[in-house]
């Protein structure tokens, strides 16, 4: 495996991000560049691309330490941004990932910062212990969040902010739903068991994983027994409860876990609907593993006459576009892309296409509400003013799922129509 090559592909993400792209996007277009990198390079890409945005206040935070002036070089401070990561939270030989820096930064311009890096990186190997310890005095290297999230948790949730912040530092669990057609946690975890892979249940139908495996080593997932989704997420099903026979939009289903799950708890006519085709073969994928189809359409949700038949729905799930403020620990570049005020921009764009889809719902029926964020102004926020707008809208229950060690950020509103 070549640790240069992930090393500097890495930085690359970082400097990307920087940039204010999106790390997934910034990843994917980069093995399209390299589609030779073996299993063990891109898992070290990952690594690195997804630890030092996980861990980006901190690393920052001590390099700025090391330095006598900031880098205006965004290649050499991307590059030694990397190499920190690996030498402060990876089990890479320092002397190794060291050279490998050195040797890429020497590349840059006429080489002027090969013995600036070296000296930098042999420094931080000598004072990494004092200078993770003075992190706890810096808000933003502390919680590896933007001082202005750290002031918004410490403002909406007293009670609870450090938990939170702790959370979104974690790796996130990999969690499982078991097909409930097809066995139960207990039934899965017995398979588990034969396979090698250690796990514990959550609930009934519900199995996190000690440690992230491949889906092609797990048992029976071809076969449909079980799907990869978020403790929090598998909420959604339980809280719209589909009946027998009912006819079900899932609004904005790709990639279509939720999906899955409704036609898992009851015999419904489901619709599946999203704006992007390629993420709507996704849904198609999901559910037929399952053993399901749904009536998949391409269009925005918004504009009815591209895709509505006329024909209303018992239930509608509105897992409308967030900040996703509550999945940051899956996607951390979303700690340093989002703004103050996003929030309330999502929560704008969001009431329109609230609005459209309680038109296609019956008089008696329930629609859900979903976000996969922790910001107000998406979730009680938007929903206080649902209510507000539609005197046909009563609440029925409201659920704030924070992240722990469990689970991810939820926030899920049940409205019934009168």
């Amino acid at each position: 495996m070549s640790m240069a090559l992930a090393q500097k592909l890495a930085a690359e993400s970082i400097a990307a991000v920087a940039a204010g792209q999106n790390l997934q996007d910034v990843l994917a277009a980069i093995r399209a560049r390299y589609p030779d990198l073996s299993a063990q390079e891109n898992g070290a890409l990952q690594d690195i691309a997804y630890g030092c945005q996980r861990y980006l206040g901190s690393l920052k935070f001590m390099l700025g330490k090391l330095l006598n002036k900031p880098i205006d070089n965004a290649k050499l401070e991307s590059l030694l941004l990397a190499a920190l990561y690996q030498l402060h939270y990876t089990r890479n030989a320092p002397h190794a990932v060291v050279n490998e820096a050195v040797e890429e930064i020497g590349r840059i311009g006429r080489g002027q910062y090969r013995s600036f890096a070296n000296a930098v990186l042999r420094r931080f190997l000598r004072e990494k212990d004092k200078l993770a310890a003075q992190c706890k005095y810096d808000d933003t290297a502390r919680y590896n969040l933007p001082q202005w999230w750290t002031a918004y948790l410490q403002n909406h949730y007293p009670k609870y902010w450090h938990n939170i912040a702790a959370a979104l530092q974690l790796h996130p669990p990999m969690t499982l739903r078991v097909n409930r057609r097809k066995g139960n946690a207990a039934q899965y975890l017995a398979a588990l068991t034969e396979a090698g892979i250690e796990a514990k249940a959550l609930d009934d139908y519900a199995v996190t994983l000690s440690e992230a495996v491949p889906v092609t080593k797990l048992p029976g997932f071809s076969d449909g027994l079980v799907s990869v989704q978020d403790f929090g997420a598998q909420k959604a099903g339980y809280l719209l409860a589909p009946q027998p026979g009912e006819r079900i939009l899932d609004a904005c289903a790709a990639p279509g876990g939720k999906t899955g799950h409704m036609l898992e708890l009851a015999d419904c006519e489901v619709t599946a609907l999203d704006i992007d085709e390629a993420r709507l073969a996704r849904v198609k994928s999901n559910i037929g593993r399952l053993g399901f189809e749904a009536a998949l359409k391409c269009a925005d949700a918004q504009d009815l006459a591209a895709w509505y038949d006329g024909r209303m729905y018992d239930a509608v799930l509105a897992d409308v576009p967030c900040t996703a403020s509550g999945v940051a620990r899956r996607n951390p570049d979303i700690k340093w892309l989002r703004r103050p005020t996003d929030a309330l921009k999502t929560a704008r764009q969001q009431e329109a296409l609230l609005d459209a889809l309680w038109q296609v719902l019956k008089p008696g029926g329930r629609m859900l509400l979903a976000t996969c964020s922790i910001f107000a102004e998406e979730n009680s926020g938007q929903s206080d003013k649902f209510l507000n707008r539609h005197a046909d809208a009563k609440l029925i229950e409201e659920h704030v799922l924070l992240p722990n060690k469990h689970q991810d950020g939820f926030y899920y509103a049940l409205i019934r129509k009168l």
